[in-house]
């Protein structure tokens, strides 16, 4: 049955920030929205943290083995009811009319990536939210071939925390390339860019917490992991633009 909005989230190992995320997530959640939370065979108490929330709208499957962070925000995608798809890591914080700021924005578009700002573990939770520690600028929103080549040169600040798609836009997005080993999110601007069919929101919706434990690597990477990932990147591109012109030819 569907629903108005699935807040989309994957957890590996997060019991110690996801309640306070979950937490941010269902003050902003409609009543007949959900959340879809896939588990990637967490060792520790995140399942079981998730569970004790007891909240009807927080649906979480758990895989039997671990797949990785990419086939896990997939799986939370692919189970999804909702009008609108809002990504959501585990260990962020959402700031006050995120809900409503990418549903609104995808009333013209299919994928929205909105501005985030950066929120250290320990520190004061900021009131207001504060500027951008990146910026995607609204008026730079259809410039798709200068944004897909953003994302190739490491330029454009594209984070799944801060993205939201329409179910249409994910019949085109999934399945992800089976390539795609890292950096779902960039292939998720890529395939918005490619369908003509993107928005950037300059608001700030989410606080990204850094902590030691963050999926996204910390430390520079040498020249051989740099080539493969461009590489990849490349792959991306041409699959994300295939796919739109099938799409097109087939309306």
């Amino acid at each position: 049955m569907p629903v108005s909005v699935s807040v989309c989230m994957a957890t590996y190992n997060g019991a110690r920030f996801v309640e306070e995320q979950l937490e941010s997530i269902l003050e902003q959640l409609p009543a007949d929205g959900e959340v879809v939370v896939v588990d990637d065979a967490s060792t520790d108490d995140t399942v079981a943290v998730v569970s004790a929330i007891g909240d009807p709208r927080i649906h979480v499957t758990v895989h039997e083995a671990n797949s990785g962070y990419v086939a896990t925000f997939e799986d939370a995608l692919r189970l999804a009811r909702g009008a609108a798809l809002v990504l959501s890591d585990q260990d962020d914080v959402w700031a006050p009319g995120r809900l409503d700021a990418l549903v609104g924005a995808l009333q013209n578009a299919d994928v929205v990536a909105s501005n985030l700002a950066l929120y250290p573990d320990g520190a004061p939770l900021p009131t207001p939210f504060g500027g951008s520690d990146w910026h995607l600028s609204a008026s730079t929103s259809t410039h798709r071939l200068r944004n897909s080549l953003g994302v190739l040169a490491g330029a454009m600040p594209y984070f799944g925390c801060a993205m939201a798609m329409t179910p249409s836009a994910r019949s085109r997005i999934l399945p992800f390339p089976a390539f795609l080993t890292e950096s779902h999110d960039l292939w998720i601007a890529l395939s918005g860019n490619a369908g003509r069919s993107m928005a950037h929101l300059e608001q700030v919706t989410v606080l990204r917490r850094l902590h030691d434990a963050n999926t996204s690597p910390s430390r520079p990477r040498g020249p051989v992991e740099v080539l493969k990932a461009r590489w990849m990147l490349v792959r991306a591109i041409l699959v994300a633009y295939r796919r739109a012109r099938r799409e097109r030819s087939t309306r």
